[in-house]
């Protein structure tokens, strides 16, 4: 006779389950994606900028100095995904008119910003050279214009692949 319940129970349990799994509901919207913020285009002058320390850039030490930063209507390549490519470009350091180094920069509208770093930012129209945890890179970051700009140098104190 307990078998009999034994089984009872398992088949209602059975009909139960059944009726809650086909009623399935359809799946939540996904929000929708942003749309592509506005890239500003052409070459921009970003201003000077003073290294403290040397640094590489593009694979190449640049010396501790002042430089003007300008970037380039170059898109940077190759594509990394999630890049929005016409916000990942290449930024020149110039000493005396002269290109002494080059490193990729990737600019962010003013209204995305606390999306990507969490500092606070630097006063519009000024930068600051930061040194990021681990003592790998140094962020040149610049607010200009309602966009910022942000180039990350290596120190050399990471091995290089």
């Amino acid at each position: 006779m307990r078998m009999q319940w034994v089984g009872v129970g398992i088949l209602a349990a059975t009909l139960v389950a059944g009726d809650a799994l086909a009623q399935h509901k359809t799946p939540n919207q996904q929000p929708t994606t942003a749309e592509t913020p506005p890239a500003p285009t052409g070459e921009i002058a970003l201003g000077s900028v003073r290294l403290v320390k040397s640094l590489n850039a593009d694979g190449k030490p640049i010396a501790a100095g002042t430089y003007q930063v300008r970037v380039t209507p170059q898109e940077a390549k190759p594509d990394a995904v999630g890049q929005t490519e016409p916000l990942e470009r290449w930024a020149e350091f110039l000493q005396k008119g002269e290109v002494k180094g080059r490193e990729v920069v990737s600019i962010v509208p003013n209204t995305e910003v606390k999306q990507v770093v969490k500092d606070p930012p630097p006063r519009a129209g000024s930068y600051k050279v930061q040194n990021l945890v681990g003592g790998d890179y140094v962020r040149v970051w610049v607010n200009k214009a309602g966009n910022h700009y942000l180039i990350y140098l290596p120190t050399g104190a990471a091995p290089t692949k």
